[in-house]
């Protein structure tokens, strides 16, 4: 029987488990809605105060550079830089109990594995302590390579620490160095394709972010990573071993011919990829410090020149295109003629006046003759033709590259309206040079040229670029007809016996440019020489467009054969092109 008196203790006993067991629960439920419910916003508010919070970065790889065939253009390496620390190593020296591998025996090792003088380390520990006796750092050296990190690792040195780093490597050096570019000490692109494929190449970085107790012990459960992504890898166009050839034959060729440059391009005609872009002064992005600033970047898009002669055939596909005239037009034309407006206009070389077709005025290169072509075809027209082919407009949108000069129709004077129709008063870079020959191989159908072939990112996922435009600029008959004008200068030209290349069928033009002095004139008896051709020229399927930028020892476009000839014929055994099946003679007459 319960009584009054058992009643009160029980009564009291439930009401305190009921409290206790309230308090319990309010316990509970906070600690569920800090440590789960509300878990990231605490951890961001210590991690803003920074009292327990601590964020280490986690760096990607930037991604590699490869050529056509998968070949290792550019690559990112780790790399250690080792330090000692002197105030480590004389408290162990004068401990009681020695280490286990004196400092002298261990400099000895140390020496061994960077390829240093231990003496030279000895003595520059103890310079630094004798400056400082608290100094805890003494440069070891830099970019140590995984296995001698490892090596020295091995050793089990406390004073010695090897802090990681990402450096660029170019296992190539400078076959295609001057187009690759390079990257600053932040890994930042600064020229070619590491500037213009900065998109694809960068790495994303991640971090990793924990909280601390008291004593310095990462509190279980508060550790977040998140993963850096490596950079994706950029294929280009190139076919570097192409590249590395052309790239020391025009090294040669330009100091043989006394040249302060060179440049050779090669264009596939039915893709308007750029299968080579060689140049010389060449650049090793290994070693910056080894070329002079003014060659870190590439002469091929960012210089210009008037083309000169090569844009003859410009000319004529535009009078051809629009009806002015045809082969079996003719002009008479001296080699000196003062036209109607005033313009005075000579030729190369001495001659009196003769009747040409324009085939006859391309095969002697004489400027006469396509001034008087050219002057049957409105100026706007004309202009509208250059433009077509690519003056004026930059060709990939290449880091600093340059789109040349195309004055208006309605600024050119009396003397541009003539020098406009052999390849003055306009300016060019050698790919758009390749571009327009591009067109006039292709059947009229100039296609946007070309350099990255796609980017592979972190996830594996290929990225095209879009297709290149391509636009029918001239008719095809237009064109098959000014390719075999070119193949007769590669024929009956003064070089043919330079430029032959035994089985091909071949078509060119040369050109030998007027250098401004930059006062309106241009410099006496200095020009910029040039080559263009393709080749087989009955099934054109490269183009190729040497430069050499005032050559000495030969002045006249006859500098540019020797190179062209081998330019073209490395190419053609590169690709296995087939020699051509039906000779010219046996096909098309020679005409003039």
């Amino acid at each position: 029987m319960t009584t009054r008196a058992t009643r009160g203790p029980r009564r009291r006993t439930v009401v305190a488990l009921a409290v206790i067991l309230a308090v319990l629960a309010a316990f509970v439920i906070r600690l569920v809605d800090i440590q789960v419910v509300s878990a990231d916003d605490h951890v961001e508010d210590s991690l803003q105060v920074g009292q327990l919070g601590s964020t280490v970065p986690l760096y990607g790889s930037r991604g590699s550079i490869v050529d056509a065939n998968g070949t290792l253009l550019a690559s990112g390496v780790t790399v250690y830089d080792a330090v000692l620390d002197p105030k480590v190593i004389k408290l162990l020296e004068d401990a009681d109990t020695p280490p286990k591998l004196a400092w002298a025996d261990a400099a000895d090792q140390i020496a061994a594995i960077t390829g240093q003088d231990a003496e030279e380390i000895r003595t520059g520990v103890a310079e630094t302590l004798a400056a400082d006796p608290n100094s805890q750092y003494y440069p070891l050296k830099k970019g140590l390579s995984t296995e001698k990190f490892l090596e020295l690792r091995d050793l089990g040195l406390i004073y010695l620490h090897m802090k990681p780093r990402e450096t660029r490597v170019y296992p190539n050096g400078a076959v295609a160095g001057n187009v690759i570019g390079y990257v600053d000490s932040a890994g930042i692109g600064q020229s070619g394709v590491e500037k213009l494929e900065t998109q694809c190449l960068s790495p994303t970085s991640g971090e990793r972010t924990y909280l601390r107790g008291k004593d310095g012990n990462v509190i279980p459960g508060s550790d977040r990573t998140v993963e850096a992504q490596d950079g994706g890898s950029v294929q280009l166009t190139i076919d570097s071993d192409l590249q590395w050839y052309l790239t020391q034959m025009i090294s040669e060729e330009a100091q043989r011919m006394g040249a302060q440059s060179g440049t050779v391009t090669v264009v596939e005609v039915k893709t308007g990829k750029i299968r080579a872009a060689a140049e010389w002064p060449s650049l090793d992005p290994n070693d910056l410090n080894a070329s002079s600033p003014d060659d870190w970047g590439t002469k091929l898009f960012t210089h210009t020149f008037e083309p000169g002669s090569p844009f003859k055939a410009i000319t004529a596909a535009a009078v051809l295109d629009s009806g002015a005239a045809d082969l079996n037009t003719t002009v008479s034309a001296a080699s000196r003629e003062t036209f109607s407006n005033g313009a005075v206009i000579n030729d190369a070389f001495v001659h009196g006046a003769e009747n040409y077709t324009l085939a006859g005025g391309l095969i002697d290169s004489s400027n006469v003759t396509l001034s008087k072509f050219g002057e049957m075809v409105d100026p706007q027209v004309r202009f509208d033709y250059l433009q077509k082919f690519g003056v004026g407009e930059k060709t990939i949108g290449f880091p600093g590259e340059e789109p040349g000069v195309l004055h208006p129709a309605s600024e050119w004077d009396a003397q541009s309206l003539y020098t406009t129709t052999f390849g003055q008063h306009f300016t060019v870079t050698a790919p758009q040079l390749a571009g327009a020959y591009q067109a006039i191989a292709n059947g009229g159908e100039k296609i946007d040229l070309s350099l990255i072939e796609s980017c592979t990112n972190h996830d594996g996922d290929v990225v095209k670029p879009d297709a290149p435009e391509r636009e029918q600029i001239v008719s095809e008959s237009t064109a098959d007809t000014v390719s075999r004008m070119l193949e007769n200068v590669a024929v009956q030209g003064g070089l043919s016996e330079m430029i032959e290349i035994p089985g091909y069928r071949i078509a060119i033009k040369t050109g030998t440019g007027e250098v401004p002095d930059g006062n309106g004139g241009y410099k006496q008896g200095v020009y910029f020489t040039s080559m263009v051709g393709f080749a087989p020229a009955d099934d054109p399927q490269y183009v190729v467009v040497v430069t050499l930028d005032q050559p000495t020892k030969v002045v006249s476009s006859t500098a540019t054969a020797s190179a062209f000839q081998q330019a073209m014929t490395q190419v053609l055994k590169t690709y296995r092109v087939s020699p051509s099946t039906i000779p010219m003679d046996e096909l098309l007459p020679k005409f003039k």
